[in-house]
């Protein structure tokens, strides 16, 4: 079965804005894993490669820390805090993949990913939102790596 990563974003997004909401409202019972596994069930015929949802939604969640430092010079007039949680969960899913899977997933795609999210989940400005930081977390995290490997071997 050919795996449907658009969709497994969605479900990756859903469940970090929930495990987030949870989270700040005080519920001591949300438990990533069992978001996960609740969101994922409806669509895991869909899906087909369900490993790739887990791997994103573990992968930011073990990361946060590190993605909210990257994208806090990236966008230094929102105070992560003051960005809408949805538009700063589809931030950290677009950098996640820029950074850490960018052998796997072409940075475009990445890129195209977060904005069609930011499109059908954000308010009407998210899109340009995103796809500004994201366009500024390619230029120094993606060719900013192919530059400094070309320097190094110069």
């Amino acid at each position: 079965m050919a795996s449907n990563r658009h969709l497994g974003r969605i479900v990756a997004l859903q469940t970090l804005y929930e495990y987030e909401f949870r989270q700040k409202s005080g519920d001591k019972d949300a438990k990533l894993d069992d978001i996960l596994a609740k969101n994922i069930e409806p669509y895991e015929d869909s899906l087909g490669d369900v490993q790739f949802v887990h791997d994103l939604v573990t992968g930011v969640h073990k990361h946060i820390k590190s993605l909210d430092t990257k994208i806090q010079p990236m966008a230094p007039e929102w105070p992560l805090d003051q960005i809408p949680a949805i538009d700063r969960n589809i931030l950290r899913l677009g950098v996640y993949e820029l950074v850490y899977l960018k052998e796997s997933v072409p940075p475009k795609v990445a890129i195209n990913e977060a904005v069609e999210l930011a499109k059908a989940f954000g308010s009407d400005n998210s899109s340009r939102f995103i796809n500004g930081v994201l366009g500024t977390a390619y230029r120094k995290f993606v060719e900013g790596d192919t530059q400094d490997a070309e320097t190094e071997t110069a």
